[in-house]
């Protein structure tokens, strides 16, 4: 009988993938959810965006294997948006590689860095690809701790305790962070990214920055890459699918030294074959939008639905940071609830409200619930309506 790879066994379905499902059978049967799960923006990319999307794909010659490496306009452009936005000089030639999405630079880093048998450093909580994309390609998964009473910065002091043994240090090749964090919106601060180089520099290891939150309810953009040296030792994720209301696209990047994007690179090429070119120069030109389209969809509409879902953490007896942002909101569930998905389930089948129990990102999150934002103003209000009257 024919079985499958015994890699499979050390990861389950992605818990959305799985969820969805149930979700659909409910509406199949008239259920109507309403979810507040999933962080894929419902907003449009800005106009010019689209325009220049059907441009090019109007052009005969524009549908034809495009270079790996991107075309010399998104690199262009690329870089042209670190420095406007983040103060960072990339070279466009040898330092930015675009991504089909981040989530595939998590396997191309993998590939590029980490043997099997060798350890990477992970948070908890944190994104699950970290852990599952790993466990696939047989790296040994190390959590470090994230926790509300430290800002969900990381225990440096954990750390070190980890890595204080020489002959097993050299074992670690990556460490992963996710600044603004997700889930549990903890800001990006200038110390934790001069701490995390630091710690690149002190273990040689390689931190791998996953920054696609920074522009969503943040007025301040920060990079790990603004701090001195950490072109050298880091590598920094950012994503077109929040900042540009483009998840469906599946355009983001990979920002380092030349050497870590030539190894990068040499992976991808032979797994993938380049995006669409419309896609690539439409995505360009969205990197051209200015400042007053990001502060009225990446600030002003998901601080308007923030006020209801900030109202649906209250009415569930939830506490939360005021502070924290990103397009989730992250509260901690009442002491008399014994289990989180005692109370999404009860939420999901009762209410009719799908959210996401903060399990699914590690222990860490154990006593949590993720709010999406991406949904409409009166989407939000009415699952409150619903949580008030079933909850």
């Amino acid at each position: 009988m024919i079985q499958p790879a015994d890699r499979l066994s050390l990861v389950q379905e992605y818990y959305f993938s799985r969820k969805l499902k149930e979700v659909a059978q409910l509406n199949a049967e008239g259920k109507d959810i309403i979810s507040l799960a999933i962080g894929s923006p419902d907003m449009p990319p800005s106009e010019q965006t689209i325009e220049k999307l059907c441009e090019v794909a109007r052009q005969p010659n524009a549908h034809g294997y495009q270079p790996t490496q991107g075309t010399p306009e998104l690199r262009e452009a690329m870089c042209g948006f670190y420095k406007r936005w983040y103060d960072v000089n990339l070279d466009a030639k040898t330092e930015v590689l675009p991504l089909i999405g981040s989530k595939e630079g998590i396997l191309h880093v993998t590939l590029a860095f980490v043997n099997p048998g060798d350890s990477v450093l992970v948070p908890n909580p944190g994104y699950p690809t970290y852990t599952s994309l790993s466990k696939i390609l047989g790296a040994n998964v190390v959590y470090y701790n994230l926790k509300e009473d430290n800002g969900w910065q990381p225990d440096f002091d954990q750390l070190e305790e980890i890595l204080k043994f020489k002959d097993q240090s050299s074992k670690f090749k990556v460490l992963w962070t996710n600044y603004p964090n997700m889930p549990t919106g903890g800001r990006a601060q200038r110390a934790t990214y001069e701490r995390l180089v630091q710690f690149a520099q002190d273990h040689n290891i390689v931190v791998v920055n996953d920054n696609p939150y920074s522009f969503i309810l943040s007025e301040e953009h920060l990079s790990i890459l603004q701090v001195p040296g950490a072109k050298d030792c880091c590598i920094e994720f950012n994503s077109m699918s929040k900042s540009h209301n483009m998840p469906g696209w599946r355009v983001g990047l990979c920002a380092s030294n030349a050497q870590f994007i030539q190894w990068i690179l040499k992976v991808q090429s032979n797994i993938e074959s380049g995006t669409f070119r419309g896609i690539q120069l439409a995505a360009a030109e969205a990197y051209k939008n200015d400042e007053a389209w990001h502060r009225e969809f990446n600030i002003n509409t998901y601080a308007r639905r923030r006020q209801w879902a900030e109202k649906i953490m209250d009415v569930l007896g939830c506490t939360y940071d005021k502070n924290q942002v990103g397009m989730f909101l992250w509260g901690k569930i009442p002491e008399s609830i014994q289990n989180v998905e005692d109370l999404t389930e009860r939420v999901l089948h009762e209410a009719r409200v799908f959210i996401t129990p903060g399990f699914i990102f590690g222990s860490n999150g154990e006593r949590y619930i993720r709010i999406s934002l991406c949904a409409k103003e009166d989407k939000i209000q009415q699952a409150l309506e619903r949580i008030k009257k079933a909850i």
